[in-house]
């Protein structure tokens, strides 16, 4: 396979001969490029080519499933996948029209060893990419992405006999099956179920109902223009407009998930947006009751609560805090036997005996039914007010270029190690800890923190700060924080600030 061209233009002769496909596609556990500008066709085929060959080269059994969300291009881009796939000798099944946890489910169910989603996740419409993985209900992590990458750019690709295409019907039905069991409500529920016209718009309404749940849609037709906003449940837009419907319907909560279903974000019954790393916590106050001495996940990202509130302290509860990403943190729920893991993204990952491991908007979205269902003296916003107080930021996204994104950040660890090291203060605090397994995590003496990290995923740094004092000092441990970060002049403007 000849070497991909790492640019080319649209309505030229290369573009339509030659696979283009540019290198910081490639992230730490999926692929994601802008199309047509990034990525062609051609080049999505020679991903595919490049998958199988790397299947073969790990002794995978060669089949696969695979699966695409909904947008306009996606069965294009899954076609493209596809014909690399076969050419690389594999047996494709063909799952239709899927959201992630969906093509996760189908690896069980069809007993497949390796799947492939074609997805962009909650990234706007423009964006298109790959979830990918060999060892259910594991996805690509850092190294397997860098060898699948050497693979493609290199042109190592090889074309083997054998390749077959299989469409596979009946996926969806048997995992909304395995979703709901036999799980019926005894209390009423009455759940604004928000979609933003992404393809959970096909799933989620139908679940709930299923369990017993009165469903008051909001942006539940599937529409890949995405008219209302972007399907992102960790976005103040789709937040505040879930609130809205919840103050507008006197619901009981609302329930909203991202463009390929694996992310699931809650507003309470008073209309508040009820960060995810607090659900999580949430959760663990429920999960640990009934198993005790479970060992939780969360990721950098995620409130101190799960290592410092007090009911999981007294259900023995263990807290392990992680990499942010979807890859890294199934892997390591997986690795350490816990129980779930949490990212303050969304992303839950429910382990044997609750799920099957990985992330899973529609499952949060039943076990939180459940555990409403077994604490029904008790509303969403009574759950939210029995933990601890504490004042976060929204995750906050400063544009920094893709090609010197992690060169910034290697440069803010390395200062904010200093201040440590220099006894400076953060917010009038001192810095307790530099907790650097995933760019910097500033803990002061009093639990407080602030976090800079490299989104894996786009062309941002992600900045998150938390105070167990005052919403005062949490405003003052961003200006700290965003003072050095402002040292670094490639470093642009925040999607969204405090």
């Amino acid at each position: 396979m000849p070497k991909p061209l790492s640019e080319s233009t649209p309505n030229t002769w290369s573009f339509l001969r030659d696979a283009m496909i540019t290198p910081t596609g490639f992230r730490e556990y999926d692929a994601r490029w802008k199309y047509p500008d990034d990525v062609n066709l051609l080049g999505i085929t020679a991903l595919g080519l490049g998958l199988g060959t790397q299947m073969h080269e790990n002794g995978i059994e060669p089949v696969i499933a695979v699966g695409n969300d909904y947008r306009d291009y996606s069965l294009s881009i899954k076609n493209a996948l596809m014909l690399g796939l076969m050419q690389a000798g594999i047996h494709v099944k063909d799952i239709g029209p899927a959201v992630s946890p969906m093509a996760y489910f189908s690896q069980f169910h069809l007993n497949a060893p390796a799947v492939a989603m074609v997805t962009a996740s909650h990234n706007p419409n423009g964006w298109t990419g790959v979830k990918m993985g060999f060892e259910r209900p594991l996805t690509h992590g850092p190294d397997e992405m860098g060898r699948l990458r050497d693979i493609v750019l290199n042109g190592e690709g090889v074309a083997r006999d054998g390749g077959k295409y299989e469409f596979v019907d009946g996926v969806k039905e048997a995992y909304i099956d395995d979703l709901c069991g036999g799980f019926k409500m005894s209390r009423k529920l009455r759940i604004v179920c928000a979609t933003g016209n992404g393809t959970a718009s096909e799933f989620a309404p139908e679940v709930l109902k299923r369990i017993g749940v009165e469903v008051i849609p909001s942006h539940n037709e599937l529409d890949y223009t995405f008219p209302h906003y972007n399907p992102n449940p960790e976005a103040m837009e789709m937040l505040h407009d879930m609130a809205a419907s919840v103050k507008e319907s006197g619901a009981d909560l609302a329930l909203g998930f991202d463009g390929d279903g694996d992310r699931c974000g809650v507003v309470d019954n008073d209309g508040d947006e009820i960060f995810a790393d607090k659900v999580g916590v949430i959760m663990a106050r429920d999960l640990s009751k009934i198993y005790p001495n479970s060992t939780f996940v969360a990721d950098v990202k995620s409130t101190g609560l799960f290592a410092s509130d007090p009911e999981l302290q007294k259900n023995g509860v263990k807290a392990d805090y992680w990499k942010t990403g979807h890859s890294h943190m199934k892997r390591r729920v997986k690795e350490i036997g816990a129980l779930a893991g949490f990212e303050k993204s969304g992303h839950y990952f429910l382990a044997e005996p609750v799920g099957r491991g990985y992330d899973c908007g529609m499952r949060v979205a039943v076990e939180m039914c459940k555990l409403l269902d077994r604490n029904p003296d008790m509303s969403m916003a009574d759950l939210k007010n029995a933990l601890p107080v504490t004042y976060a930021t929204p995750t906050m996204s400063p544009f920094c270029p893709d090609l010197e994104k992690y060169d910034v950040l290697e440069r803010l660890v390395a200062k904010l190690v200093a201040k440590h090291e220099a006894g400076e203060k953060i917010a009038g605090r001192s810095i307790a800890q530099v907790v650097t397994v995933n760019g910097a995590r500033v803990i002061l003496d009093n639990g407080a923190w602030g976090l800079v990290r490299a989104s894996s995923n786009t062309p941002n740094l992600v900045v998150v700060c938390e105070s167990p004092e005052s919403e005062a000092e949490m405003r003052a441990i961003f200006a700290d924080v965003d003072a050095v970060i402002r040292t670094e002049p490639s470093v642009g403007e925040y999607d969204q600030t405090i």
